[in-house]
């Protein structure tokens, strides 16, 4: 039995993170033994029926690391520095330590970038090399590491692959049943955030639609979905409501039986297609970008957004009315690439 330490954005309450996490633990061979870094330990080890350990504490983190075999940057965009810069320090800083301490490394599942800075970029390269294997989730990382003369296996999203639990939660609910994730994020303004209400507003005035708000991270996106809910509940009582479950295969299973996904954040786009729902995507980053392309649905770049909501709603409703069916084989596909991450471990 190898022990194997997860290091990744894990205990912050991020239903996208706490997915990859899941998904890791559901792809580790059973002769490794996981023990994860968490900002919450406790929550960690409830929600993931696994060990724990504090990620700030160094004297914990130089302990376990000397009785460990492996160390696994756990998925997600861990090393880029758009949302701070201290990020390719924390975690180059540890991939650098377990390698000096002798551990084999891996990064699996990595998103690379954006890196804005010569000092990120130079300790990304490092710590990559270092690495005895790597598998990424794009192909804008997988040319990036190209570049920098690293090989890498390239997979689609782990989460594409997360074994989900059904949620009996709809009940008499009717469709069309509209989710709706979004994220405090600083282009999405009070103007912006108003544009998309009304356009939800109209979707439910053309549709009778019922809204689902799903918070991903409810301590940063909880204040945005009630602002949503109440103001659709002024005109339309009981024909919405906010949905947050902490864990990842209940979230996941969430979006079965919702007609329609309209998410900023990338895992609210993957869990729902995967779930089979189609999606609209409104794009703060380049991985949503990337994925809002390459499954071809529809969408905008936040700071591009229109002002119409009405142009909003239309393509809404036109993404209800008109279900892409050949999506299905697509989706099918992304799901048994997705398992490639695996092929990770057999070092």
């Amino acid at each position: 039995m190898r022990q194997a330490v997860l290091c990744g954005y894990y205990g912050m309450g991020n239903g996208g993170d706490e997915a990859l996490l899941a998904t890791l633990l559901q792809m580790l061979p059973k002769e490794i033994q996981p023990l994860v870094l968490s900002a919450n330990p406790k929550a960690t080890e409830n929600l993931h029926q696994v060990e724990a350990s504090d990620r700030y504490s160094v004297f914990g983190l130089m302990k376990i690391l000397k009785r460990s075999d492996l160390f696994i940057w756990g998925g997600g965009s861990l090393m880029q520095d758009a949302t701070s810069a201290r990020n390719p320090i924390y975690y180059g800083g540890l991939m650098g330590l377990a390698q000096g301490m002798g551990l084999q490394t891996v990064a699996w599942a990595q998103g690379v970038g954006p890196l804005k800075r010569g000092i990120s970029k130079w300790i990304a390269k490092r710590a990559f090399q270092g690495c005895n294997a790597v598998s990424v989730r794009d192909r804008h990382s997988a040319e990036l590491l190209a570049n920098w003369q690293i090989e890498s296996i390239i997979a689609p999203d782990p989460v594409w692959a997360l074994e989900s639990t059904p949620m009996d939660i709809y009940g008499d609910i009717a469709s069309p049943r509209v989710a709706v994730v979004l994220r405090s994020h600083p282009s999405l303004t009070s103007c912006r955030l108003a544009t998309i209400t009304e356009a939800l507003q109209k979707l439910q005035v053309q549709t009778n639609a019922y809204i689902l708000l799903v918070p991903f991270q409810p301590s940063q996106d909880k204040a945005i979905a009630q602002a949503i809910c109440d103001s659709l509940n002024e005109k339309f009582p009981k024909q919405s409501q906010i949905i947050i479950q902490k864990d990842p295969r209940k979230l996941k299973g969430v979006f079965r039986g919702v007609d329609l996904a309209i998410a900023m954040r990338l895992h609210g786009v993957i869990m729902a297609a995967a779930e089979g729902c189609q999606c609209s995507a409104i794009s703060y980053d380049p991985k949503v970008s990337y994925l809002m392309e390459d499954l071809d649905i529809s969408g905008w770049e936040l700071e591009n957004l229109p002002d119409d909501a009405q142009s909003l709603a239309d393509v809404w409703i036109n993404d209800l009315e008109n279900k892409d069916q050949a999506i299905a084989p697509r989706i099918h596909h992304l799901k048994q690439q997705a398992l490639i991450h695996k092929k990770i471990f057999e070092i």
